[in-house]
């Protein structure tokens, strides 16, 4: 359907400017029986309560630190009011700077020349004051009208996101959620609550390697970090008017990729997961290749931090174990973060591609996923232009590849030739595509053919459709086009979709094409600048079947 038939869509988003008001004697206070909440505002225009910074489990510091998460200890002596932000500690790979580079030239055409096209930093910006280990909170924001309806024997349905950043930055409060929640009181079936964790990040929440867990270590702490927040909302989201049994997921990137492995924990072994829908945007997960590379990015954080051992780690101060970590991560390897998900043997079995694929997961869950157009251009290495460098990416991502499977991969998977059949013209596309595939897009295609084609998927295709540039259209807050929102239809229409599965488990946007299942014939909808039409997916072909049977792993 061309949007250009579709009506203006000044709406309701064009009052959505934050405007707060309320004393602190006014607000309301939540009591969570280990603490007193007060919300730390008010929203006037949007008519929601926001309560900030919830201890949601006990400081991972000290023994704690590298450790499960733990229930907080009781702490009723005051009013906690939120008032101070919490952040896990960050880290960024070098390559940013030269990424941002290179996209900016291959997107204008232009010939990329590293020698002098690298920004050199002038100065090291100030750290933010929000970052402390001690950053395990949550946000819950809740429209008044639902939270005075807390107790009434029923409950509003929930969306909890969970932020991307390459499992190395990111906070929970990156994104106002004012659209969202204007866009669902613009549907039927009321409005929804939405919360948001942080989690650890980096070495503090993705330490692993056999030597690491042998000496006390829990791996995947991130992920153990997220579903111990979903767990909170199970317990508590009742007293702030939610109903626990209505709750949806949703991550992008990182996010999205956490959502697949919360999806599939433990292989499905320990009952229903504590949600019960799953959103899931250009789901970002780079497989660590072995037990061996593992141990190596565990041996370096020792000799960064003087350290033979993790009882020893355990003692390093925070501000220098923050140091090492943006060390480390500071000399990742293009496209790559060091850190990620791992196969654990308890949380993650198996990667969770081939855990969707031997049906070990809760299937009860209903899915939406969707990815965009160019997923890998933002991560793919300017300096790959030869078949030995496209051989050693792989070789070096995966230690333990065969010479067989290497081969596979370069000489039939994405073959040498260049004239446009296999989908690239040279070996930056090359690249892009493969590091698509690996890393972000196959894993819809994991995700639609686990849940028997009964899940709902979009491809997001606004030019350029770069990776994380659907975001802002979910998160969109209003106001005419802009260099992040270039189509407010389709920001309308996404909230809408969104927001309607979030309540449903069916998306809809009124005046929009409907939203098929995936079904036999791989139906997914095309967000483009022009349409909102249906097509194939793109990710239905032979190379995704080939990369979920993990035979480089």
């Amino acid at each position: 359907m061309p949007l250009s038939s579709f009506k203006p869509l000044a709406l309701v988003l064009s009052s959505l400017g934050l405007v707060y008001a309320a004393t602190n004697s006014s607000l309301p206070i939540v009591d969570l029986g280990y603490r007193l909440q007060q919300a730390s505002s008010y929203n006037v225009t949007g008519g929601f309560y926001n309560f900030s910074n919830i201890r949601y489990a006990a400081p991972p510091i000290g023994n704690l630190r590298f450790a499960p998460p733990q229930t907080p200890t009781a702490n009723r002596s005051e009013v906690h009011n939120g008032n101070i932000g919490r952040v896990c500690p960050q880290a960024t790979p070098s390559w940013y700077n030269t990424a941002g580079v290179f996209v900016t030239d291959i997107l204008l055409s232009k010939a990329f020349n590293p020698s002098s096209s690298i920004p050199t930093p002038t100065a090291t910006p100030a750290p933010d004051p929000r970052i402390s280990e001690d950053c395990l909170f949550l946000d819950v924001f809740v429209p008044r009208q639902v939270f005075e309806s807390a107790g009434l024997g029923y409950g509003a349905p929930v969306l909890v996101w969970i932020y991307g950043g390459g499992y190395t930055l990111g906070e929970k409060a990156s994104y106002n959620p004012a659209g969202l929640l204007s866009a669902s009181g613009n549907v039927s079936n009321g409005e929804i609550i939405y919360v948001a964790m942080n989690y650890r990040l980096g070495g503090f929440g993705w330490l692993s390697g056999p030597s690491f867990q042998a000496e006390g270590g829990a791996a995947n702490a991130g992920l153990l970090d997220q579903r111990f927040a979903l767990e909170w909302v199970q317990q508590y989201i009742g007293l702030f008017g939610g109903d626990k049994n209505r709750v949806t997921i949703i991550g992008e990137s990182a996010g999205g990729g956490s959502v697949m492995h919360q999806i599939t924990a433990y292989g499905g072994s320990r009952g229903p997961v504590p949600f019960q829908q799953a959103i899931s945007q250009s789901p970002g997960f780079l497989p660590l290749g072995s037990n061996y590379g593992q141990e190596q990015i565990y041996n370096q954080v020792l000799q960064l931090n003087n350290c033979t051992n993790l009882e020893e780690l355990r003692q390093v101060p925070t501000a220098l174990l923050i140091q090492s970590n943006l060390v480390q991560i500071g000399q990742a390897s293009y496209g790559e973060f060091v850190y990620g998900p791992v196969v654990d043997g308890d949380f993650a079995p198996l990667l969770a591609g081939q855990l969707l694929a031997q049906g070990r997961f809760d299937k009860s869950l209903r899915v939406m996923v969707g990815h965009n157009a160019d997923e890998g251009l933002a991560f793919t290495s300017p300096y790959v232009q030869t078949e030995d460098l496209f051989e050693e990416y792989f070789r070096t991502s995966f230690p333990a590849v065969s010479a067989a499977t290497v081969y596979y991969l370069t000489q039939q998977l994405y073959p040498p030739v260049f004239d446009g059949t296999y989908g690239y013209v040279n070996e930056t596309q090359r690249t892009n595509l493969a590091l698509s595939d690996l890393a972000f897009t196959c894993n819809t295609f994991y995700l639609d053919t686990a849940f028997a084609n009964r899940t709902y998927s979009y491809l997001f295709s606004i030019a350029p459709a770069l990776h994380g540039q659907d975001v802002p259209y979910t998160y969109y807050t209003g106001g005419p086009p802009s260099s992040s929102v270039a189509n407010t239809t389709v920001a309308v229409a996404m909230q809408d979709y969104i927001t309607s599965f979030v309540k449903t488990g069916q998306p809809s946007a009124e005046g929009m094409p409907a939203f098929h299942m995936y079904g036999p014939n791989a139906t997914i909808l095309d967000l483009n600048y022009t349409s909102i039409s249906h097509m194939v997916d793109d990710t239905a072909n032979q190379r995704c079947v080939w990369w979920q049977k993990a035979l480089y792993f």
